[in-house]
């Protein structure tokens, strides 16, 4: 198993976070079998104020250009990505057109 932990952050507006939340307790059912299907065996996604943090854990042979070509090919996932950037911002530090980007670990107990 891998653990991946990434960050994104929100529109920061009340209500399109609340949307943005609402979205995310029936996330439709093709998002969910795309993110089983490219090996994810878990996910959480957080949020503080406008600031998202998301879990993966995933198959040891999952990979992030796998997973986003299975995106690229998958139209009800891009249906949703789009529908998504209503409420995402991209951090400061993205590169144009990224959305979550890949955190760092510098400490484990």
């Amino acid at each position: 198993m891998k653990r991946y932990c990434l960050a994104l952050d929100l529109v920061d507006d009340p209500a399109l976070i609340a949307e943005y939340e609402a979205y995310h307790q029936s996330v439709w059912p093709e998002i969910k079998a795309s993110i089983l299907d490219s090996g994810i065996t878990n996910m959480e996604i957080y949020r503080l104020g406008n600031r998202l943090f998301m879990i993966m854990d995933t198959t040891d042979l999952f990979s992030f250009d796998a997973k986003s070509e299975m995106d690229r090919n998958n139209p009800k996932v891009q249906e949703w990505e789009q529908l998504m950037w209503k409420y995402q911002q991209a951090l400061p530090q993205a590169k144009p057109g990224e959305k979550w980007l890949l955190m760092n670990k510098i400490f484990q107990l």
